[in-house]
């Protein structure tokens, strides 16, 4: 079992920036592929980001890419998001979710565990 805390979500202008971040309670967090996924009310829940176990490779949606970095720091079992150039599109609850595979996916069912969210509301 593997637990997922998100945090550093708010309310900020367009064109500013957010960190978001995801502690893990596992010790065993270097085993699995970590992504970000949101969620805007109505809408389905989509795929943002994806690192995998050693940070080799990343992987983001077209929409974000350029603007958002995910990064991960497996001795502390965090990973993060760091969001430029918001736009109020992006604007959505946030989850992170845990992989327990090497192989990364955009498939949000295809991730084991999720934390509960954190709401990012860019305002225009």
């Amino acid at each position: 079992q593997v637990q997922l805390v998100e945090s550093g979500g708010g309310l900020v202008q367009a064109g500013g920036s957010l960190r978001l971040s995801c502690a893990a309670s596992r010790r065993t967090f270097s085993n699995y592929i970590m992504g970000w996924f949101r969620q805007a009310p109505g809408k389905e829940r989509e795929f943002v980001a994806a690192i995998s176990w050693n940070s080799a490779n990343t992987y983001y949606a077209e929409s974000v890419k350029g603007r958002f970095t995910i990064s991960r720091d497996n001795a502390k079992n965090t990973v993060r998001l760091q969001m430029n150039s918001l736009k109020p599109e992006d604007t959505a609850n946030y989850y992170c979710a845990a992989r327990y595979s090497e192989t990364i996916t955009y498939t949000p069912a295809r991730y084991n565990y999720w934390g509960q969210g954190t709401q990012v509301t860019v305002s225009s």
